[in-house]
């Protein structure tokens, strides 16, 4: 009863609405005849002009033709007979004042297909257009017929539950289950089947932000984000963190181009170690912010808002300079560190002035171009044409810089990359190292890399190392270097300093165990 009553509620509110906008809007006008000749009737010429005149102003000052103008976005779609996004806003917000006004719950759901550009780009837009139109009605299937239902993107629908009695989170997950389920079946077109995964977001009208309609919809598609962040077929509900998340990536985004000039991100610098002597063969350079407010923060959290804000660049001259720097001050303090590594992105490597920048830094610090390590991951050599990229690593090779291939193992990079970009060295990713003292399979895959490594005559280094046991394998596997937390953790210059002679003062009465292995 309480559900029949909430429809009632939320039709006659529509209809208030309809009747507003008719009589604000461009059916009111058919009516100025019929004042008119009414005007004539009673008060004669006089009374005609002054209806002729007062009618048409008064229906501009009350807003009809914004009202007229503003009606066009709000109809239905002609393609599929879903409500757009404006007038979506405008059902939600009805089913919000019906539930808060009566004491019901209800939910909105917004889902979205994955990758539906490739999708596009294999099938066509026409396989395209046939798979949201029956995902559309698949989703209506599910829903019962007060439910509100809008086409709101491009691969992106929403649903809006009819107020009722009881509605809990279970029930949400439950309902986004069916949809998923039904959204996801195979679409036979044209005897191709194409499948298309869906992750869905979901906010109940009480967890809306500040308890209000405005921005309920917008709250699904905040939980929609993060459900496609954590991969495909999933599914997310609205927090009050999630908010909390996007207000504070929202700050950082304003903050970033401030913090780059004002020194708040610099390198922190995390040693490297040779296997074979135990002493310190390079140091590689980390970003890191040091918020005033938020204490440091991890490149995984700014470098999203640095990219957007297009400064990837100015970061790596940042990086670069601080590096430079840090090696002049060992060297000026008497302590031995052969290189620094600098991670470059693939934007970065485009740049066709690159190499020249880098030559004048050099210059400029007095440094050998082999004291710089330049860290290239394997996703970018691997899907590198022979454009700038490939010019940029091999001209810093033959400049005298060693090319360091990161993440090594995670990408697609071939053997044939890795001589057609001069590699010195490629740094095994902590996937494979990852209790790698415990596990076989890990022991063998290494053993694989470290055997392709020498037959190619290239070095390895570890990264992730995090237990001595860790340690231990890979020295006796072969492995040249190692870097992880089980080394240290990375640390501001200023601590590096300490920090080089403790560990050099530790190998003082170690004797040196050479292993016999390849220089």
């Amino acid at each position: 009863m309480p559900d029949t009553e909430a429809t009632i509620s939320i039709y006659v509110t529509q209809l208030r609405k309809r009747v507003f906008n008719m009589l604000t809007g461009p059916p009111a006008l058919a009516f100025i005849p019929a004042f008119s000749l009414a005007a004539f009737w009673f008060g004669g010429e006089g009374a005609l002009l002054v209806v002729a005149a007062l009618i048409p102003a008064l229906y501009l000052l009350s807003g009809g033709l914004h009202t007229a103008l503003g009606q066009v976005p709000l109809g239905r779609h002609a393609h599929n007979g879903f409500l757009s996004r404006s007038m979506m806003e405008d059902a939600c917000e009805d089913v919000f004042d019906v539930s808060v006004t009566n004491g019901l719950n209800s939910c909105i759901h917004v889902i979205e297909i994955e990758d539906f550009i490739e999708l596009v780009d294999r099938f066509g837009a026409a396989a395209g257009d046939t798979v949201i139109q029956r995902m559309g009605e698949r989703i209506a299937g599910v829903m019962r017929d007060g439910d509100i239902i809008g086409h709101i993107g491009d691969a992106r629908f929403a649903v809006c539950v009819s107020p009722v009695m009881h509605l809990s989170l279970e029930s949400c997950i439950q309902l986004a289950g069916r949809i998923q389920a039904a959204a996801e079946e195979p679409n036979s077109i044209d005897g191709t089947v194409i499948y298309a995964d869906v992750c869905i977001g979901f906010c109940q009208h009480t967890r809306a932000p500040d308890n209000r309609a405005t921005g309920w919809l917008e709250a699904a598609c905040i939980a929609l984000r993060r459900a496609q962040a954590n991969g495909p077929s999933s599914i997310r509900a609205y927090s009050a963190q999630m908010h909390q998340e996007r207000k504070t990536r929202r700050a950082l985004h304003e903050d970033v181009v401030t913090a780059l000039d004002s020194g708040e991100i610099a390198p922190w610098f995390q040693p490297q170690i040779c296997t074979d002597t135990g002493r310190i063969s390079g140091f590689e350079a980390l970003a890191r912010w040091t918020h005033p407010v938020r204490g440091v923060i991890g490149p995984a959290e700014f470098l999203p808002a640095v990219e957007a804000a297009n400064l990837l660049e100015r970061l790596a001259e940042i990086m670069m300079y601080h590096s430079f720097r840090a090696l002049k001050q060992w060297d000026s303090a008497g302590v031995e560190v052969p290189q620094v590594g600098v991670n470059f992105a693939g934007s970065e490597l485009s740049n066709p002035r690159l190499v020249e920048k880098i030559k004048w830094d050099l210059d400029r610090f007095e440094l050998t171009p082999d004291r710089l390590a330049v860290e290239v991951l394997e996703t970018v050599v691997a899907s590198a044409p022979d454009d700038m990229i490939t010019r940029n690593i091999n001209a810093l090779g033959a400049l005298g810089c060693r090319i360091d291939l990161d993440d090594f193992g995670t990408g697609n990079a071939s053997i044939a990359s890795i001589r057609r970009f001069s590699v010195s060295r490629i740094k095994i990713d902590r996937s494979f190292v990852m209790k790698a003292d415990r596990d076989p399979e890990q022991q063998r895959m290494i053993s694989a890399i470290l055997t392709m490594a020498e037959r190619l005559q290239v070095e390895t280094l570890a990264e992730g190392v995090e237990t001595v046991g860790e340690h231990v394998l890979l020295a006796q596997l072969g492995c040249d270097h190692v870097q992880g937390f089980g080394i240290a953790r990375p640390m501001p210059f200023d601590q590096t300093l300490a920090w080089i002679a403790a560990h050099n003062a530790k190998l003082q009465d170690v004797p040196q165990i050479m292993q016999g292995r390849r220089k």
